[in-house]
């Protein structure tokens, strides 16, 4: 007989699927974005289809025209960026994942920057550079030092989306006492933040299922 918890989890994979079939729309691009990584050997670590088309909506409710990436991968987050009509710049360290993410955006406005994200963030504010909307996948242990550059480099009332907050907090023995990105966040005057808890039944083990995001407005000097 199964535990309660089990058929929880059977239950939450049940509610993905369906939603998966009734809100997601098929995307040639996109599938074979996942084709094409998996074939060369990318880790399959991607965000899942509901949370692309999540960001997607995310980017349209805030009507974001320029995206900014840290961390491409294979480039399937950046598809669904550039799927709302946004000019997405994507910060991709490794040479190869750069390759090819570029193979799978080819023909989108789209552009990926190689290099390591805290040498390249730098380069974007000296340039002047600000963006609607930032995503930051990549070194959890470099989230903050990542967050503080979005700040700089968000409009006011842009957004700053961090993924995998939770599983990096779950790391750590202390959880919810020591210092974190979420006690670091809660301290910076300058953006308003909330945590998202997430059950990723996609994943292929319980500890992966349990996930979360920080989501943060950049404030304008009216708040």
């Amino acid at each position: 007989m199964a535990s309660p918890s089990t058929d929880k989890l059977h239950q939450a994979s049940k509610i993905d699927t369906q939603a998966r079939t009734s809100l997601l729309r098929p995307d040639p691009r996109l599938d074979h974005a996942l084709s094409n990584s998996a074939a060369n050997g990318l880790p399959a670590i991607t965000i899942s289809d509901l949370q692309g088309q999540y960001l997607a909506i995310q980017c349209q409710l805030i009507n974001a025209k320029s995206v900014l990436e840290i961390g491409t991968l294979g480039g399937y987050s950046t598809i669904w960026f550039a799927s709302t009509g946004a000019k997405v710049t994507s910060i991709e360290i490794n040479p190869k994942h750069r390759d090819v993410a570029l193979e799978n955006t080819n023909g989108l406005d789209v552009d990926i920057i190689l290099g390591a994200a805290l040498d390249v963030l730098p380069k974007l504010a000296d340039e002047g550079k600000k963006f609607d909307f930032i995503f930051i996948d990549a070194a959890w242990k470099e989230q903050w030092e990542y967050f503080q550059w979005a700040v700089k480099l968000t409009r006011a009332n842009g957004c700053i989306y961090v993924d995998n907050v939770v599983r990096e907090l779950l790391e750590h023995d202390d959880v919810g006492e020591g210092e974190s990105l979420v006690t670091k966040v809660g301290g910076d005057e300058r953006v308003r933040a909330t945590l998202i808890s997430t059950l990723s039944s996609h994943k292929g083990n319980t500890q992966e299922m349990f996930d979360g995001f920080l989501l943060a407005v950049v404030k304008d000097s009216q708040w």
